[in-house]
């Protein structure tokens, strides 16, 4: 795409100019403006509005410059930058269809009608201040002359010869012509600021045109490389009408082919993500399985070791009986002492017992988060 930034640059050089032109002219003009600074100022303020409009003109094809090349480059899009003004019914369309891009004769002719008609809109207002430049030109031309005739009419209305004295008659002459002068230079500065007005904005009008025509033929030849060409729009008047019906199914059935090609991938990305899922869940249920083979073998080996020590016990309380029958008092220090050693040995028993259930419970908390997920994911 074609930047336009030498328009810029040509519009800004005669605005310079003209604006050292006018330095150099200060006094005639200045005095020309004195004339009628009601008119003139206006005028000049017209004139500078368009100038302004003319330059906004030409800024805001850079967004729109800018979105095509970051489209045809395949990049995103700063979360700063202008969205385009006058793309946007082709933002929309094409924002959906960014990875393989085709388009039908019929909507690349709309797009560019649309385009067309959006630029002709936007230079009617900068149209408009040239003719109201040229309005007000003429307006100060009828309103001085309209002075000078009525000023002329009351001078010769006003001089009278009876009297003899001719030099109070051209006395009388010479103050009479200086408002018919007043009305002239109304007149004529109106309609000097008016048409050099005109012309200025004539000329800005020009290079913006240029620079919208520019991007327009630019954007036509982009698009017209995305255009996918069917039988119906080469045909003659009379054989294309009969295609179109065919055009339009051709181009339906190769929309949903898109959109089933689309509806595929991402069917098979979620496949791909549920055998992840089913994997993973696979993987913890195997683990969740050594881990409770290896908690049975622990509940196995303190259940025999619990068996052992109660027969031990069993056996040395028999013992006891057996050796001292007559004093079984004496033996209490060590009854306690292997109490003492029960009691530890049964507490052990009990916090395995608790951390066994704490890691089953953590075990199954985490095999039913990966269920969820994994229920979850094919949505």
């Amino acid at each position: 795409m074609t930047s336009p930034d030498r328009f810029i640059v040509r519009m800004a050089i005669v605005i310079l100019g003209l604006i050292g032109l006018s330095a150099f002219l200060y006094e005639p003009l200045r005095d020309a403006f004195a004339a009628n600074i009601f008119l003139n100022g206006l005028i000049l303020g017209v004139l500078l509005l368009g100038v302004l409009y003319n330059f906004r003109q030409v800024v805001l094809l850079y967004p729109e410059v800018n979105w095509i090349e970051r489209f045809r480059l395949n990049t995103e899009t700063s979360p700063v930058a202008r969205e385009p003004r006058l793309l946007s019914p082709m933002v929309t369309m094409l924002s959906s269809q960014k990875n393989k891009i085709s388009l039908s004769t019929h909507s690349m002719r709309s797009l560019l009608d649309g385009m067309a008609s959006r630029l002709d809109e936007s230079r009617e207002l900068s149209r408009y201040t040239i003719g109201l430049l040229i309005f007000l030109g003429l307006l100060g031309t009828f309103w001085g002359l309209l002075e000078t005739v009525n000023s002329i009419g009351n001078v010769i209305g006003s001089l009278s010869v009876t009297g003899g004295d001719f030099s109070d008659v051209f006395a009388k002459l010479k103050d009479g012509l200086i408002k018919p002068l007043d009305g002239m230079g109304t007149a004529f500065s109106s309609s000097l600021f008016g048409l050099a007005g005109s012309l200025i904005l004539g000329f800005l009008d020009l290079q913006a045109g240029q620079a919208q025509n520019r991007f327009y033929n630019d954007l036509e030849e982009w698009l017209s490389g995305l255009t996918r060409l069917s039988p119906g729009s080469v045909t003659a008047d009379g054989e294309g009408s009969s295609l179109n019906f065919v055009e339009a199914l051709l181009e339906q059935t190769a929309e949903g082919l898109e959109s089933m090609q689309r509806i595929m991938t991402k069917s098979e990305q979620t496949s791909i993500a549920s055998g992840e899922n089913l994997i993973k869940l696979s993987e913890t249920l195997n683990a969740l399985e050594a881990k409770l083979d290896l908690n049975d073998k622990s509940i196995s080996i303190l259940s025999e070791n619990q068996l052992a020590l109660q027969n031990i016990l069993e056996k040395l309380s028999e013992k006891l009986a057996a050796e001292t029958p007559e004093k079984p008092y004496q033996q209490l220090p060590d009854i306690k002492n292997i109490e003492v050693l029960t009691e530890q040995i049964l507490k052990e028993i009990t916090t395995n017992r608790v951390e066994l259930l704490n890691e089953l419970r953590s075990e199954i908390k985490l095999l039913a988060r990966t269920i969820a997920s994994s229920s979850k994911s094919p949505d």
